[in-house]
């Protein structure tokens, strides 16, 4: 499990890593209801920046407030009510889905060329598809924190964001946060939102 990246200390991260741990933290909470380890961890963590006006700052304390106010298992029938069930699910969590209408379609295929170009594969336990926006933030999170430079590094971490996830992320958002049956995940939702965006302004810079 990736570590909670502590807002109180985070002047003294590296921004590199905090950037991975968030998206390590968005992975687990999109995947799948989020486990005990990971809801304690949220409710103790710290919501004070060493800065005040962070852009993230009141988003992570909405969430952290989020996960203070409900139980585990509210939590779990909010996932499940939201992304669970047979059949159509309330809320997509598929790329392909806001990106064209519909499922394994030709995004879908893009990204999986882009994964074998970057040496990725899903795994075959995993029986979602790769455009799941799960597997997108892990995506993210290997590039900007694995060992590979020639594939690990930011000009790719751009191209790959900008291509895959940033175009639908924000459709999502609004998806999640309409829905009557969404509290934890609005939440959720909106650091997802901020945190894209901060990360499109980033890659702006490098133009």
């Amino acid at each position: 499990m990736m570590p909670l990246p502590d807002t109180a200390t985070s002047s003294a991260l590296d921004e590199e890593t905090a950037r991975a741990e968030l998206y390590g933290v968005l992975a687990q909470l999109f995947y799948a209801p989020p486990t005990a380890e990971l809801l304690a961890k949220l409710r103790v963590a710290a919501t004070e920046a060493p800065a005040a006006g962070g852009f993230l700052e009141e988003p992570w304390r909405a969430l952290v407030g989020a996960a203070r106010a409900l139980s585990d298992d509210a939590i779990a029938d909010e996932y499940n009510a939201l992304f669970g069930g047979v059949g159509k699910p309330e809320v997509y969590l598929y790329g392909s889905h806001y990106l064209s209408g519909f499922l394994n379609e030709k995004p879908l295929a893009r990204l999986r060329n882009e994964l074998a170009s970057l040496g990725l594969a899903r795994d075959e336990a995993m029986s979602d598809t790769e455009d799941h926006i799960a597997y997108l933030c892990e995506v993210m999170r290997y590039l900007i924190a694995g060992d590979d430079v020639a594939v690990a590094n930011l000009a790719r971490q751009q191209s790959f964001f900008a291509e895959h996830l940033q175009p639908w992320s924000a459709a999502l958002c609004d998806a999640i946060a309409q829905h009557p049956k969404a509290r934890f995940y609005v939440a959720v939702a909106e650091l997802t939102r901020a945190f894209v965006s901060v990360e499109a302004q980033g890659f702006d810079m490098l133009d």
